[in-house]
């Protein structure tokens, strides 16, 4: 066991426990409220929302899931930099759009708008279910992330039974269910200001220092090169053309995906206007040269001769190697508090959606908004155990594949909602057949795969490495256009919209009743 890396780890991680629950107090408002706990009050600003959608977006996911891929397999690990600079474009234009829709009519998750766009229950549902459904292998990811910097300090990775390995699995959901409860979104949010400058200061370092040590970037790269052939599963420093279809439906999945995620409308919607929802499409980019540097980090692995029992402790294991004991205690700290911060925001997220979506929709109609706000408290608690379970039960060679399985899922919500924010011309149970058709074909492939990111596979006839989300996506609009005509035909219902172009394009809403709670409260 490192006792000064520990020490200085639990140091870190007890100051952010303690700004927890400290975010009580910070925006003094009713948190009895779900547009107070859950979205922060809408009116978090464009520093506030660039720390916490950057503390959303940029988890575990980017310290130890990309290195770990780029340690495995070399170049395909690269293809989350394409996909964080096609995204935000895409943000750019699509969600301020969906920022006036919702505070116009007080929506707090993607449900609500679909609910209110096309006037479908079952189609919200869906939307609903698969929002929590991919929600927890993500937080499940963060958790893994933890679970491996701690071993790496010598907690829980060499017990002698399942309960000791995975005991600090358990104190890490305490205490991220405790602070989450009490706070709400303001915890994630005020924790971010930290995990953020913890983890700038992390990596700079280390892109600087251990390649001093080293020999160099040249050094490394020929070492990478020459080991990644060899390695259990071969990979490559440069692309290969075989891996090419992997690499583009990777990106462009990855990229339709990740501002669907419920965690990632909620930053959105917590913003105080749709000018600081363009401002951090633009700034946010900062965060993918970071992620450009942290996958580096997977070659220096290699030439640092680092031989990890799973590809996932590659990073943890090379700070171990090169750092003194009490930055590794300070970078694991960063480590883990990047992965708590999302964690909560993603449960949240999560919770909202049963709240308002589930519980409020379909089984208590007249609930109070501090009813409301207490069910996802509980709801919280529930999708983080939800996750665990994923961790525990769904072991995996590369933790990425955890995010991936998630994106299989999520991304079959893209028709209704980010379409629907441009059109209605798709049928709202065309749309649901679509969901259902997408949903059974992804997870179908991503069965198959063994839950893996790609694999080959025999699509129509054809080989294939193709993303399962993607090919799952255009299954989803062929059903959907194929069958939007014919319910038309058939004077099938399309349900009622209770927005207007104008809302989809204000600025600033006007501000509405504290208690107007539900789609379509004015």
């Amino acid at each position: 066991m490192n006792g000064v890396a520990l020490s200085v780890f639990i140091f870190f991680f007890l100051l952010v426990t303690v700004l927890g629950f400290i975010a009580a107090r910070w925006r003094r408002a009713d948190l009895g409220h779900l547009n107070e706990w859950g979205l922060g009050g809408r009116s978090f600003g464009t520093v506030i929302t660039w720390f916490l959608l950057g503390g959303d977006l940029y988890t575990a996911y980017t310290f130890i899931a990309v290195p770990a891929l780029v340690f495995g397999v070399g170049a395909l690990g690269f293809f989350a930099l394409p996909y964080t600079i096609i995204v935000y474009p895409f943000v750019f234009l699509v969600m301020p759009r969906l920022w006036s829709v919702a505070h116009r009519h007080q929506y707090v998750t993607p449900s609500d708008f679909v609910r209110g766009r096309f006037g479908s229950r079952g189609l919200s549902l869906a939307v609903a279910v698969t929002g929590i459904l991919a929600t927890m292998p993500y937080i499940a990811l963060q958790l893994v992330g933890i679970q491996f910097v701690l071993a790496a300090m010598g907690i829980g990775g060499s017990g002698s039974s399942a309960f000791e390995r995975d005991l600090p699995l358990f104190i890490a959901f305490a205490i991220l269910a405790a602070y989450t409860y009490q706070s709400g979104l303001r915890a994630p949010a005020l924790i971010a200001f930290v995990k953020d400058t913890m983890i700038y200061i992390t990596v700079l370092v280390a892109v600087f220092y251990i390649p001093a040590k080293l020999g160099g970037w040249g050094h490394i790269f020929d070492a990478a090169g020459a080991a990644l052939p060899k390695k259990p599963t071969p990979g490559a420093l440069i692309l290969p053309t075989k891996q090419f279809a992997a690499y583009s439906t990777l990106a462009l999945g990855s990229a339709l995906a990740l501002f669907l995620y419920p965690h990632s409308i909620t930053a959105v919607l917590s913003s105080g206007n749709r000018n600081v929802v363009r401002r951090n499409a633009a700034i946010l980019p900062a965060y993918s040269f970071l992620l450009g540097l942290l996958a580096l980090l997977g070659f220096t692995a290699i030439a640092a001769g680092i031989k990890p029992a799973s590809n996932n402790a590659a990073i943890p294991q090379l700070f171990n190697a090169m750092f003194p004991d009490w930055f590794v205690g300070f970078g694991f700290a960063a480590i883990a508090i990047g992965a708590l911060v999302p964690a909560a925001i993603m449960s949240i997220a999560a919770a909202n959606l049963f709240t308002r979506n589930i519980y409020r929709e379909w089984f208590r109609p007249e609930a109070s908004p501090r009813e409301e706000a207490d069910v996802a408290r509980i709801v919280s608690l529930v999708v983080k155990l939800g996750a665990l379970a994923f961790v525990l039960f769904l072991k995996t060679e590369y933790a990425i594949n955890l995010q991936l399985l998630g994106g299989v899922w999520i991304l079959q919500t893209l028709p209704p909602v980010i379409m629907g924010l441009y059109t209605r011309w798709f049928h709202r149970y065309a749309l649901l057949l679509g969901w259902a058709a997408g949903m059974a074909v992804g997870t179908w492939m991503a069965w198959s795969a063994g839950f893996k990111s790609t694999a080959p596979f025999t699509l129509f006839g054809l080989n294939t490495t193709l993303y399962p989300a993607l090919v799952g996506l255009v299954v989803n609009l062929l059903v959907a256009v194929v069958a939007t005509p014919l319910l038309d035909m058939a004077r099938v219902g399309r349900g009622r919209d209770e927005t207007a172009e104008p809302d989809y394009v204000e600025a600033e809403a006007p501000p509405l009743e504290p208690l107007a709670e539900g789609p379509g409260a004015r």
